[in-house]
């Protein structure tokens, strides 16, 4: 049979009033702050005043390396959030906010799909309350008054070449990506070599993820370091008295957003946070909020466990001091096939006929990823549990031999098919879950704060990528013993690679072995809090493909958008 839509799936979800939502977290009315019937804002008293509140169990969901296509990652974060309900447990979901250049462009959106999603799809993947045109607003601004203070006779003596703010926008456009501004007469400022990133790449949106409160925020803001001085000193927002309007301008959209599932599980949906190089997960306080109204809070860390996931346990857990207690590993039958090195996959493009043959034993050499992935969560002390997203053309040999993995592993595993049948496709991974949440838990961070830069990126590559150690360039040694100087040297590392393999080459599939990471280059997002050393070819302002899902997307005689996916 033919599944519908995402978009007719989610258009037939009987919607819940939001206050009905909040009411089942134990959120007053007073704390909401409606934005149509899709969405609403809860103020950040909501954490003062559910703190008498018994701590619900904290997941994440995260993923083996993952395919062009993914894996299903989010869509198994809502189906889970759902299982629970079936299961007569408070299950709270947290996600990132889509960013609506992959939404336009080839990835589509990321609301969940089939059964197991966040409803309305329109509302979530287009503007929802504003939150991204706020951070590009911000972000913006603090360019304008860099270009503005040089301009104005450059008090604080910024070097022009050591400027490293450019400038945002939440659309796909290869032809921002290098650009030339103050083009024209003095009065239209001084030409400068520049370009766009993505706004989901925007430290400022890192700075919004990682804010504890709006003080806090007012305060990372105010680090961000936009430059140096010719003596080379940092030259910050504070410095340019920038911070104090960026706040303003933020003070709205570091409210998380309230949604539901298909089924009426309560979403928060907060920041959308790049995840090659920023940490890649949604806010903290969405999860201090979420975790007093919940049995379990179930949130979603980007990409596979090499990536989110150890960003989750080694930025967001240092910073929110919240500690999980376990963790779903996503993996499918199609994606370790592809980690057997045999088959190759094209965004956009139809899965190769000889991929969807049943083929158990390639399942057993791309599996090497998958032991890998639990192995990284293990080595934080937590719990995983493996998650079999199903789909239609699996073969039940194919999804046996993960289970056979699973079990050689030590882990609990389950098949699930909510994106089909919704929170009761999930119910047996749900129940691996509470299972897996009453064990002890002994989460421990990767390194200790007073480590070296260069000893943390070592740490994580060896320990983390399998890499046999790192290869930094003299101009990647210069930025680190600069950020030392400088007194960034206590901050986490946030390595920027490929997430199409645990390796810094996207071509090395499974769990390579013999090679050495190389960092190529250094930057550090003071404000968000975390050094990000940069190992590959990074694109922070993604292209829209040959055939991009805008041409697609339209509004019908009715008024409704169709085309969404």
């Amino acid at each position: 049979m033919t599944m519908p839509s995402d978009i007719t799936i989610s258009r037939s979800a009987p919607l819940l009033p939001l206050d009905r939502i909040a009411a089942g977290m134990g959120i007053g009315e007073h704390l909401l702050e409606p934005y149509g019937r899709a969405a609403s804002k809860i103020s950040l008293d909501a954490i003062s005043e559910l703190d008498d509140r018994p701590r619900g169990r904290y997941v994440v969901v995260t993923a083996i390396t993952p395919t062009p296509l993914g894996e299903g990652k989010t869509t198994t974060t809502v189906g889970l959030g759902q299982a629970f309900g079936v299961l007569e447990q408070r299950g709270v979901v947290a996600i990132r906010q889509p960013s609506m250049g992959p939404t336009f462009g080839i990835k589509g959106g990321a609301a969940g799909g089939g059964y197991s999603q966040v409803t309305p799809m329109e509302a979530l993947n287009l503007h929802l309350t504003g939150d991204m045109h706020a951070v590009t607003a911000a972000h913006n601004l603090l360019a304008a008054m860099v270009g503005n203070h040089i301009h104005q006779g450059n008090r604080l003596g910024i070097d022009p070449r050591s400027m490293a703010w450019r400038r945002v926008l939440d659309v796909n456009d290869r032809e921002l990506r290098h650009i030339v501004t103050g083009l024209g007469t003095n009065a239209d400022g001084a030409p400068q070599q520049t370009g766009f990133d993505i706004t989901a790449a925007s430290e400022v949106m890192a700075v919004l993820a990682l804010a504890s409160s709006l003080q806090d925020l007012r305060e990372r803001l105010g680090r961000i370091v936009v430059g140096y001085t010719y003596e080379g000193e940092p030259v910050t927002a504070e410095m340019l008295r920038a911070a104090g309007s960026m706040a303003v301008i933020l003070s709205e959209a570091i409210k998380p957003n309230l949604m539901q599932t298909m089924e009426q599980t309560p979403v928060l949906v907060h920041c959308g946070p790049f995840g090659n190089i920023a940490h890649g997960n949604s806010s903290i306080v969405a999860d201090r909020i979420g975790i007093r109204g919940a049995d379990y809070l179930i949130t979603e860390a980007g990409f596979g466990a090499d990536m989110g996931a150890e960003r989750f346990f080694n930025i967001k857990c240092r910073v929110s001091g919240l500690v999980p207690d376990a963790a779903v590993v996503v993996t499918t039958v199609r994606a370790l096939k592809a980690h057997s090195g045999k088959y190759k996959i094209v965004a956009g493009r139809p899965l190769p006929d000889e991929l969807l043959a049943e083929n158990p034993d390639d399942v057993l050499i791309g599996a090497a990823n998958l032991r890998k992935q639990i192995a990284n969560v293990r080595l934080h002390g937590v719990t995983p549990v493996v998650a079999v997203n199903a789909f239609p053309t699996d073969h039940a040999s194919e999804q046996q031999a993960i289970l056979d993995v699973a079990e050689e592993e030590g882990v609990r595993a389950a098949i699930s098919t909510h994106f089909a049948e919704g929170g009761k496709g999930a119910v047996a991974l749900a129940e691996a879950v509470a299972d897996a949440c009453e064990e002890p838990s002994q989460f421990q961070l990767l390194y200790d704060d007073d480590l070296s830069l260069t000893d943390k990126i070592d740490t994580v590559a060896r320990q983390v990528y399998g890499a046999d150690g790192i290869d930094v360039s003299p101009a990647a040694a210069r930025q680190l013993e600069t950020y030392e100087r400088c007194g960034f040297g206590g901050l986490p590392v946030c390595i920027a690679k490929t997430h199409l393999s645990l390796s810094a080459d996207p071509a090395l599939k499974g769990a390579p072995t013999g090679w050495r990471l190389p960092v190529r280059e250094v930057r550090a997002s003071v404000g968000a809090g975390f050094v990000y050393p940069i190992c590959g070819d990074m694109r922070t302002m993604p292209a829209l493909s040959k055939t991009p899902a805008a041409e697609q997307i339209d509004i019908d005689e009715h008024g409704q958008i169709v085309g969404l996916r």
